[in-house]
């Protein structure tokens, strides 16, 4: 037999694994590893959205006259039993580009399975591409990959059927309640429902909408845990939104309105998910180490623990800061700016080593990506060595963004009754502050100590060199005429 090792890939819809095992008869298997949801960045949010996600999975197959056998424990020993039990011919999965710990229980079992005489065939499921020798060309691969028709599903699936554990609660694996009480569904179903309200009409106003939280809750695209977790494709979506543009075109002016802006801005979005998380393929380091070495020893050895806690918990003062750290416990999800704004004042103003700050905000994030979060956080917290120094004025964007409050006093009940000249600085009013704290730091002051600290390492003579191979490793390739727009503020489609 075949067996279909389902890992974040949860779905029977383009997935050339479970193509190429159907060949076959065949197993169906997802493993729940423990000491996988025993780590720091792993969550009881993400395991509820994934359990949901493995139920739509089960319902999928039993259509197809197979089953989804679970099984509980070391995924090595699982498979190793399996294959000396059984007469595997091949065990097939999708690629992953993930963290240190996945990546090396995946070469573990590598070469089990090849000490064994067991083809395990892994294939593309993103745009990210294995091996890569140059980021030269890597758009139209990018391309090539995505308008690639479909994976045909199959009919009908001639599946093993052996004994399946019971799936363990989020409490059997220890995994502590995190009061996230807005968390999208899990599930390909969910995922479906969420992308054609997207396409048809909550997307239109997406460019304007998406960098306010008001406005970004209703109108960006929130895929973002679908993808994550493999309900729906990458090239499903990609094809959705191809498809879209192609009905835009047949549409007078008056009817297109805004969609022509959304769907360009949206697609963008789509290739800028792959090209971060190739970050993480090509170098695996940094989700633990500086990106560039020269900001080594720039800030972890003063990390102040409550500072850490009063980011953590909302409570810096900063009422945007403070509102937004909120809604993202409550729900599990947050727009992108707002996500950056939370970095760049935990890394600056704060003055926090981003490694501990990046495993907290993962375990909040539903749609944690490692590719994307490890090579935001060290971008929004400047230890790239390449990239603009952006430090966000969460003033600044608590006006521009939440001009009368109502996202503050929605998530800030302290706040609720604060005049409306204040409601961004409160700490100017006389008003009763309701228990509601007084900023930690002074905004001015530690962003204008940051920026110097920062200055002085880009000075030194040996970082142009450094940052020069980064950049022929890491960076964009786009190719214009004119001197290409910076991307103001690395946007992805973590929304």
């Amino acid at each position: 037999m075949n067996i279909v090792w389902f890992k974040k890939d949860l779905r029977i819809v383009d997935h050339k694994p479970l193509v190429s095992a159907a060949q076959s008869s065949l197993l169906a298997l997802y493993i729940i590893e423990p000491e996988l949801w025993a780590l720091e960045d792993m969550s009881k949010r993400q395991y509820d959205f994934m359990v949901e996600s493995l139920k739509d999975l089960q319902n999928a197959l039993n259509q197809r006259g197979a089953q989804l056998t679970i099984r509980v424990g070391d995924a090595e020993a699982i498979l190793k039993s399996l294959v000396t039990e059984h007469d595997v011919k091949a065990v097939y999965a999708h690629e992953e580009t993930t963290i240190r710990w996945a990546s090396e229980r995946n070469r573990r079992i590598s070469a089990m399975l090849k000490e064994h005489d067991v083809v395990f065939q892994e294939y593309q499921q993103t745009g990210v591409v294995r091996s890569l020798e140059s980021r030269d060309g890597w758009a139209k691969l990018w391309y090539q990959f995505m308008g690639a028709p479909l994976y045909a599903t199959p009919t009908t699936i001639n599946s093993i059927t052996l004994r399946s554990d019971d799936i363990p609660t989020s409490e059997d694996l220890g995994l502590i309640d995190c009061y996230c009480v807005d968390r999208q569904l899990g599930g390909r179903e969910q995922g479906q429902k969420i992308l054609k309200s997207f396409l048809k009409t909550r997307g239109e106003p997406y460019t304007k909408a998406m960098s306010s939280p008001i406005t970004a809750w209703s109108h960006c695209s929130r895929l973002s845990p679908y993808i994550a977790f493999g309900c729906i494709s990458m090239r499903e979506i990609f094809h959705a939104t191809e498809a879209k543009k192609a009905e835009i075109q047949q549409l007078s002016s008056q009817e297109k309105g805004s969609w022509g802006s959304a769907m360009r801005s949206f697609s963008a979005r789509l290739r800028w998910h792959c090209h971060f998380i190739q970050k993480l393929e090509d170098e695996p380091r940094i989700e633990y180490e500086n990106l560039h070495t020269a900001y080594n020893g720039l800030r972890e050895h003063q990390f102040n623990e409550d500072f850490f806690t009063a980011w953590k918990t909302g409570t810096t003062g900063y009422p945007m800061i403070d509102a937004c750290m909120r809604s993202l416990i409550a729900t599990g999800w947050l727009n992108f700016r707002m996500r950056a704004m939370l970095v760049s004042f935990a890394s600056y103003h704060l003055w926090l080593d981003w490694r501990p700050t990046s495993k907290y905000l993962a375990t909040l994030f539903v749609d944690y990506e490692p590719g994307i979060h490890y090579s935001q956080f060290q971008m929004q917290s400047g230890t790239t060595g390449i990239n603009t120094l952006r430090i966000y004025n969460p003033i600044k964007q608590s006006m521009d963004h939440d001009p009368n409050g109502e996202f503050i006093r929605r998530w800030i009940p302290e706040l609720r009754d604060m005049e409306d000249a204040y409601i961004h600085t409160p700490w100017e009013c006389e008003q009763e502050l309701n228990g509601y704290p007084l900023p930690i730091v002074d905004e001015k002051v530690a962003r204008a100590f940051a920026r110097e600290a920062f200055s002085k390492v880009r000075k030194q003579f040996t970082h142009k060199d450094e940052a020069r191979s980064i950049v022929k490793k890491h960076g964009s390739r786009k190719r214009t005429r004119k001197k290409p727009k910076a991307n103001p503020q690395g946007e992805l489609p973590l929304e």
